[in-house]
């Protein structure tokens, strides 16, 4: 498999494993039967601030997410993995490490470190939009 492809299903991994942190949160107090199934609010902000910081951070994954799979996928059907083959896992790292330093603080350094992760991220995929679309002018 590609390196494309192995962070395409890493950045899937992650955003779903942010998912399942999500959800044991809330199964927890819903299963002792102190909370009701229906009564959380999207934004976990009623659980703690770690659960707000919890769901923020899986926002944040599945709100990239369309991008980077759509370039990794354009770059796999159309033969030209080589242009996202060697960028694609610092993309993952990247995300990952975002995802991290916000479920740890969101301290003016954190949030600074966080959208300096972002920037990594976007820079990559700007990159790939200008060479894989330099392609349709070949």
């Amino acid at each position: 498999m590609s390196p494309s492809a192995l962070a395409l299903i890493g950045y899937a991994a992650w955003t779903l494993l942010l998912l399942l942190a999500i959800i044991l949160l809330r199964t927890v107090p819903t299963l002792k039967g102190e909370r009701a199934a229906n009564s959380f609010a999207p934004w976990g902000e009623d659980v703690s601030p770690f659960s707000a910081r919890l769901c923020r951070a899986h926002a944040n994954c599945y709100e990239n997410l369309p991008i980077f799979a759509a370039l990794i996928l354009l770059a796999l059907v159309t033969d030209n993995a080589g242009i996202t083959d060697s960028l694609a896992r610092w993309v993952l790292v990247a995300r990952v490490a975002q995802s991290t330093v916000h479920l740890i603080s969101t301290s003016e350094m954190a949030v600074m470190l966080r959208v300096t992760f972002l920037l990594v991220q976007l820079g990559i995929e700007a990159y790939w939009i200008v060479q894989l679309g330099l392609l349709g002018f070949s």
